[in-house]
């Protein structure tokens, strides 16, 4: 990381700790510092990891649309790590990485489907405080995707938003997983609150 977090990370240990570390190594290549952050609490952070890991077994919505959704939701909050870590994911899934690339300014990009501008206009406007999301988005959405789509949809943005704004209130920031893997620098950001 290249700026301190604001809570010191701890060692994580235990029989959970290991298999989390193990996990974690499978995953990413190694144990991030933010796992040691969040390790000052156990008891939270294998909550937050088990609904996490319950989110990724559900199949309503695309996993592409889930993946621009949760990047559009970490760009509009404002969190690097998130961003840094969801390109790394996209990356190892295979996924459009010129699309993935774009998502912090996909307002202004035009490489984007109108329905993937539209989950993503989405994810932003839930993103805002207070959230801004219209009847009228809704309804495409419904339209086009079906309400357990939608739900799912939801529900992942509401997770990301919490992941976002945990991260950030905790000085957590990206530890460069993305450039690890040789992958070209995301696209520069937009302000909040800028979706079309």
């Amino acid at each position: 990381m290249t700026e301190g977090t604001r809570v010191p990370a701890t060692e994580i240990t235990g029989l959970y700790g290991g298999v989390l570390k193990l996990a974690m190594r499978k995953m990413l290549g190694d144990v991030p510092e933010s796992a040691g952050v969040l390790w000052n609490h156990p008891a939270a952070f294998t909550a937050l990891m088990g609904i996490n890991r319950k989110a990724e077994k559900w199949h309503e919505l695309d996993k592409g649309l889930g993946v621009l959704a949760h990047m559009a939701t970490a760009a509009a909050v404002g969190c690097n790590a998130c961003l840094d870590l969801n390109y790394f994911m996209a990356h190892r899934r295979g996924l459009d990485e010129a699309k993935v690339r774009e998502v912090p300014r996909w307002p202004d990009s035009t490489v984007f489907t109108p329905l993937e501008r539209r989950v993503m206009a989405y994810a932003d406007a839930m993103s805002q405080t207070p959230p801004a999301v219209t009847d009228e988005m809704s309804a495409e959405l419904l339209v086009e995707l079906g309400a357990p789509a939608l739900v799912e949809l939801t529900a992942r943005v509401a997770i990301m938003n919490t992941a976002s704004r945990m991260n950030i209130a905790l000085g957590i920031h990206s530890e460069e997983y993305a450039a690890a893997c040789g992958l070209p620098p995301l696209a520069p950001g937009t302000p909040v609150g800028s979706a079309a």
